[in-house]
């Protein structure tokens, strides 16, 4: 009975303990980019404060101490980013700040197209819903993806979407993948839903699936007859 008790036990807590261990690597990723960013005025500012008090540059010079000091920094600079662009004297700076960028051809393109993608998450889609279900990398196989824009096929003029397709647990990274528009399966999700859902590793998620349009279609050939 013991050693069936201790098995019991150490996969309890093992079960116990990926939840937290996940969201500390989700967590630890977000916080570490965000104080990476401010992590080179930290160093400055240290810097110029050793020329004048060089003991206490010495005493804040501590890994865990320059780490909160610099996502501090970088979530006010975040916060004031967001404050002036939402003023009309802030969106003419970020307007000539991206007619700067469009000059340069390499930056143009990632830069403008990570704020076109931005733009369109954000913003909710005429028509077409935004989080569906595709199948990928496989028939049979689906996942989560996000609608990004429709297009029109030549010659067929088949309407086509652009997906993105996020990663679990990390949803940074991805893959973007073209579907005709009658082969996805629209969802009711939000994309606080979608992203708990791939965060999790589909923990978190409903109870029911929407069935594919496809599926449908081959289920009931004589609903038409």
């Amino acid at each position: 009975m013991r050693p069936l008790r201790l098995k019991r036990y150490l996969l309890t807590g093992l079960l116990t303990f990926i939840p937290l261990w996940v969201t500390w690597l989700v967590f630890k990723f977000v916080l570490g980019m965000l104080a990476g960013i401010g992590a080179p005025l930290v160093n400055a500012l240290l810097g110029a404060l050793a020329l004048v008090a060089p003991h206490v540059a010495d005493a804040l010079n501590t890994q865990w101490l320059t780490f909160i000091i610099a996502l501090l920094i970088t979530l006010v600079a975040l916060y004031l980013l967001g404050w002036l662009a939402n003023r009309v004297i802030g969106q003419r700076f970020i307007s000539a700040f991206d007619s700067l960028l469009a000059r340069i051809p390499v930056v143009q393109t990632i830069y403008g197209g990570t704020k076109k993608l931005m733009t369109v998450l954000q913003n909710k889609p005429s028509g077409v819903q935004r989080v569906v279900l595709v199948e990928f990398p496989r028939r049979g196989m689906k996942v989560a993806g996000f609608v990004t824009r429709v297009m029109s096929e030549d010659g067929s003029g088949r309407e086509m979407a652009a997906v993105f397709i996020p990663t679990t647990p990390n949803p940074t990274g991805g893959y973007l993948v073209v579907v005709p528009l009658d082969e996805l399966t629209p969802t009711d999700w939000t994309m606080d839903q979608a992203m708990a859902f791939i965060i999790s590793g589909g923990a978190v998620a409903p109870d029911s699936l929407p069935a594919s349009p496809v599926t449908l279609r081959h289920e009931n050939p004589e609903d038409h007859a």
